[in-house]
């Protein structure tokens, strides 16, 4: 075929709920939008209730995975129905929802290399290219007995953190398949490949299973997150002599080539023969390439509050921690990493102090916000609706009285109340200075400065977070236009990858560096960086006395 004059680049993301599509231009402009969601167009056929499905086991959660096949067919329809012209997609990549696991039986390979374009894919995949119909995703939380036996086999939750960038998890994948080969013997020992949801799609497209990408590696618990190589004892303790077989190749980079388009998918949708197919990486690692280069962060403030931080190469690698991640950076291996912090508690606890305090009124909360000083004269809150990840299994409200001057630190007093209007200040000091007393230890020696704190979710509309955010971290805070990060970094990754088939350089030789769409929203104010790094001290002192209180609550 002639070479295409306009080329698009696609992005996907399958996600819990969704499967969506993004087509962006060689300028990185969007060009089309398109989804599938799983409860309205699949949900009636698979059964499941926000992509999912719950039970029999305690904590057990799963997908069904013909489910993402139907929608993938489904997708292109709808694509060519909105006019799409498929033939102008020269590259496609993406990103899964992390820790979502599919089990290809002994047909798979053969199934996916001769794939009929007379018939649906599903129909030639489902049931027979897997063992298991349904897979588990990121809520499961069945694997508490996988998660001890794994810690115990390497002495503790720290030397599992040290090897894999995490400690073990009930929703990574290593336990995910420790419980399969235990509760279900045959079935995995009939399992010819183990895919991530993220390598799983490519597979579909090249026709042949796919490697596992680095980075969502990372998510694991079995690859060695410095060396980005499958690590021999976590494989074993996981799923016994045959797992490295099953698992395939080593974990590759984004932005590689792992093979041009299966004819499939040419002859029944039109794709172009010579569309590459690059890697697949995690939903996360997936909006940092959308929304930052090394050097920022990003702070979602969702139901939950996730941090991301992009680290730039260092001859040190950071820290590993058993109340964080480390992931190895789908663009910059070996060197280069993110760090994520996760907490449980998010907009629900703000909004919780809003109604309590604020009249259910946002207006009325930033009102309060910006009518208390920096570190809220002295008031200092914990709120922990949920039991929470960081500090980890803490539940419940906790008050301070603190006194911080120039040149004393008194200790903390605790409180039973601190004054109502104290309260919608003290929940934004307490949530991201939790973070900030985190982020020095989690960047390696002689780092350099941070650049830019990217927040994206619900509450980051709301200018009073944004600048108290600006002044704890001491970055400028940045708003995005792009809505559906982790597509926009899939669809990025694909632009990459046909980039490097005829340049040589960088992700960020390819960007420039500069990520489109960023609006500076809130710059720090110099003096009140340094009440809030004076701070510090008393914060972690008053976080001490909370775990060692909500702890016991839970008990």
């Amino acid at each position: 075929m002639a070479p295409i004059e306009k080329p698009l680049y696609l992005g996907l993301d399958l996600s819990t709920q969704q499967l969506k599509a993004i087509l962006i231009a060689d300028d990185l402009s969007v060009q089309h939008e398109i989804a599938i969601h799983f409860d309205h167009d699949l949900g009636e056929k698979y059964g499941v209730t926000n992509g999912a499905v719950k039970g029999p086991d305690e904590g057990e959660v799963t997908s069904p995975v013909g489910m993402w096949i139907e929608a993938i067919d489904l997708l292109m329809q709808r694509m060519k129905n909105a006019g799409v012209d498929l033939s102008s997609v020269s590259a496609i990549s993406g990103a899964g929802q992390q820790h979502g696991s599919v089990y290809w039986s002994k047909d798979a390979e053969s199934l996916l290399n001769n794939l009929d374009s007379s018939k649906t894919a599903l129909e030639q995949l489902s049931p027979a290219a897997f063992t298991f119909q349904r897979c588990p995703i990121w809520q499961d939380s069945s694997t508490t007995k996988e998660c001890q036996e794994l810690e115990a086999a390497f002495g503790g939750a720290q030397a599992v953190a040290d090897l894999s960038g995490s400690r073990a998890y009930e929703r990574f994948t290593g336990a995910q398949i420790a419980r399969l080969r235990r509760k279900n013997p045959e079935l995995y020992g009939a399992t010819a490949r183990i895919s991530l949801v993220s390598s799983f799609i490519p597979s579909v497209f090249l026709g042949t299973i796919a490697p596992v990408e680095i980075s969502d590696a990372s998510g694991m618990n079995l690859m060695d997150v410095l060396t980005c190589k499958w690590d021999d004892k976590l494989l074993n303790t996981c799923g016994g002599p045959t797992l490295r077989e099953k698992l395939g190749p080593e974990p590759v980079a984004g932005g590689e080539v792992l093979g041009r388009i299966h004819g499939y998918w040419v002859k029944k949708w039109g794709f172009n023969p010579e569309c590459v197919i690059a890697p697949f990486t995690g939903d996360n690692p997936a909006s940092v390439v959308a929304l930052s280069a090394p050097g920022d962060a990003l702070l979602s403030l969702g139901t939950s509050t996730t941090f991301l931080l992009s680290i730039p190469p260092t001859d040190e690698p950071p820290k590993r921690f058993t109340n964080s991640h480390l992931l190895t950076h789908p663009t910059n291996p070996p060197h280069g990493f993110i760090a994520m912090l996760c907490y449980k508690n998010g907009a629900l606890a703000r909004e919780k102090v809003r109604n309590k305090y604020a009249d259910s009124d946002w207006d009325k909360f930033n009102e309060l916000v910006n009518g208390t000083p920096v570190t809220n004269n002295g008031y200092l809150g914990f709120y922990f609706p949920l039991p929470e990840i960081i500090p980890p299994n803490v539940a419940g409200n906790f008050f301070f009285s603190t006194t911080v001057t120039e040149t004393e630190v008194h200790p903390p007093a605790p409180l039973d109340v601190i004054p109502p209007s104290s309260h919608p200040r003290a929940i934004l000091e307490s949530q991201f200075m939790s973070i900030k007393s985190r982020l020095a230890h989690m960047l390696p020696p002689h780092a350099p400065p941070l650049q830019r704190l990217v927040v994206t979710g619900g509450s980051s509309a709301n200018q009073s977070i944004r600048q108290i955010a600006a002044d704890i971290f001491g970055m400028k805070v940045y708003v995005s236009t792009t809505k559906e990060a982790a597509a926009i970094g899939g669809a990025l990754l694909a632009k990459w990858a046909h980039w490097k088939l005829t340049n040589k350089g960088s992700f960020e030789d390819m960007t420039g560096g500069v990520m489109p769409g960023m609006t500076c929203v809130a710059e720090p104010h110099s003096e009140n960086i340094k009440v809030y790094d004076q701070f510090l001290t008393t914060y972690d002192a008053c976080e001490q006395q909370v775990i060692q209180k909500g702890r016991g609550i839970l008990d």
